[in-house]
Formats: C-alpha cells, structure tokens, sequence
C-alpha cells in the first residue's frame, strides 16, 4: 500500500488539507495490525469499562493503573477518542473502554541469554510489566516498575545459584546505579535487529517528516514513501519545534526525566526505547509505553510513537547505533527532519 503514495503526492495532500483523509483510507496510519492485539495493560487508574464504545454510554466499572486484560474484540468506529482515533476495545468480554488509555501488550516468556559483552547490550521487556530488584533476588528490595515494549542497557547476566534463579543486571545511566530483571521478562535484542535498514539509499534520499496538525511522521527513500504512523507531538508549553534538522544522535535505551529541573509536569520515564535525538535540547523520536493515545499531541517536546514504529526509525535513520554502544553523537550527521 505504501508505494501508492509519492512524496509529490504527499505535498499536494498537504497543501489541500487532505493528508489525514488519504492515510486513513490507505490504512497507513497504524504500527500494527488492530487484530493482533490480545491483551492491554491499563496506562491509569480509574480507566471506565463501558456498556458501548462511546462515552454517553453506562458504565460498568473502572480499572486500576497497570490491571491486564484481555482484548477480545475491535471496534473501529467508535466515540472520538481524539481527533484520529476512534478505535475502542472489547475487553474480557465484558464491555468497552477507550484504546487511547490502553496500552497494547504481550506476555512472552523468555529462555535466558548468556552471550553478553563487556560493554552491554539492549535488552527488551516482553511482559506487561514486571518490577526490578535492588539486588538478584526474589525477595530483594524493589526497585521501578518497567513496562512491556521499554528497553534498557544489560551488563551482565547473574546466576544466583541458592536461590537457582537467572538474572539481567541492567545500568541506569540516569540514577547511576544497577537494578536486577529476571530474565524470563526481558529478551536480549538480537544483534541484527540493530542494523541500518535500507543501507543502500544515499543518505541524502532519506527524509523524515513530521506534519504537527495531523499528527503525522512519514518516512521518505526519495519520492517513496516507506513509513507512515501517527504520533503524539509536544503539548501546549512544550510544543516539538518546527524547522529542519537532523538525527545526530541517538540510543536504544535512555532514562528521561526533568526532576530536578521543573516544578510542575514532572515526568520520569527509564527505558524509554528506540531514541532518535534531532535537537540539541533532547527533542527526539521514540517508543512510549504510558499511553496509546497517538493523534492527540501530549508530549514535553518530543515525537512519541508506538515502539515498534520508533524502532523504524531508529534503524533507518543515520548514525547507525553499533549493538555494543549505548549511545552515539556525531553532530553534522544523520538523517534529515522536517518539522512543520
């Protein structure tokens, strides 16, 4: 479907004001196909169960902030949620609630890997959510909770033998500290999971553009477009900056948080995955694990986008990361950025 679109094309939709209309019908505004969702991990508390998809309707219940369901069922047309998603899920059965509030999840146990460098490497959550320990044990004191789909920098993997348990040993740059995940929860990111993707277009071919009125990030090899996905851009106060720039410098794995440095609006968010800097002042493309709600514009600044599509781009957008390094930062280099 991505090839009926040129980047010609796409400008004229622009101008006319058409954009959204074009990429809703083409479909190309979703990370993922909506079928192969099955579980959702609730983003807040107090998120309603309805009777219907809408927001008039009775309400049954409301969840808890990290409570698991079950997807059972998709409906495309319901409530406006934001301005582009109308998409309400079926969950357990039992009735409807919002998709922005939810957070799509899997819960994939893992085999540990033992094949971990000096200097680290990525690792994945694969698990709705699951809490870090202090130290490498059960009955350790915990640490922060992190989610399905965040990512975080391994160093080594621990054995603790009286307790017959398999540990990751994750760092957090941030807090300079280690913290322990049991390695049933998290996946070492295959190595060529890391590689550029389309290495063969000129760096100079390859455009991104992120359109703020509708919410849009589209990715360009000349007139191609290869990559479409709706985002949530920087709110009122904190809007994402318009002009040009470029993706310098980037990581898999960043602990974002302004404590220290705001009175209000404190975020703190470790294991932010798939970071594609283009400003100096820590604007960036990236994964999001604490909302669903892409199409309404809620960031501090940054791109969000679901992690699978901030994994694209950080695998299409130059500097290419090596699988030993944590971060890069080659100013006057990377992939070219339109914000407008």
């Amino acid at each position: 479907m991505l090839d009926q679109l040129t980047r010609r094309d796409f400008l004229k939709l622009v101008s006319t004001g058409s954009l959204a209309f074009a990429l809703s019908d083409l479909k190309l505004d979703r990370a993922f196909a909506l079928s192969t969702i099955k579980q959702g991990c609730m983003t807040i508390s107090g998120i309603p169960l309805y009777d219907a998809p809408a927001f008039t309707a009775n309400k049954i219940h409301n969840f808890g902030k990290d409570q698991v369901v079950d997807i059972t069922g998709i409906e495309e047309e319901g409530d406006e949620g934001n301005p582009f998603n109308r998409v309400w899920y079926k969950v357990n059965d039992e009735g409807f609630t919002y998709s922005g509030w939810v957070l799509p999840v899997e819960t994939r146990y893992q085999k540990p890997g033992f094949e971990v460098p000096k200097e680290g490497r990525v690792g994945e959550i694969t698990v709705p959510f699951c809490d870090t320990k202090k130290e490498p044990y059960v009955y350790a004191e915990r640490g922060y909770r992190i989610y399905y789909g965040s990512t975080h920098w391994v160093k080594r993997v621990v054995v603790t033998r009286d307790e017959k348990s398999i540990w990751y040993e994750i760092y957090d740059s941030e807090l300079k500290r280690f913290f322990y995940v049991p390695s049933h929860d998290m996946r070492l990111v295959p190595y060529d999971e890391l590689t550029l993707l389309s290495p063969e277009v000129p760096d100079e071919d390859k455009l991104i553009v992120v359109d703020l009125e509708n919410q849009m990030v589209t990715a360009f090899e000349g007139e191609k477009l290869v990559f479409s996905q709706r985002c949530s851009s920087g709110a009122k106060g904190t809007e994402t900056p318009k002009g040009e720039f470029r993706t310098y410098h980037k990581g898999p794995a960043v602990h974002m948080t302004n404590q220290g440095d705001a009175l209000e609006n404190i975020y703190n968010l470790p294991g932010v995955p798939w970071c594609a800097f283009f400003t100096g002042l820590g604007h960036a493309f990236h994964g999001t694990y604490w909302h669903n709600d892409y199409g309404r514009p809620r960031s501090h600044g940054c791109v969000n986008l679901p992690s699978e599509a901030a994994k694209f781009i950080y695998r299409w957008t130059r500097p290419n990361v090596p699988p030993d390094a944590d971060y890069v930062h080659l100013p006057g280099e990377g992939t070219r950025v339109q914000v407008f």
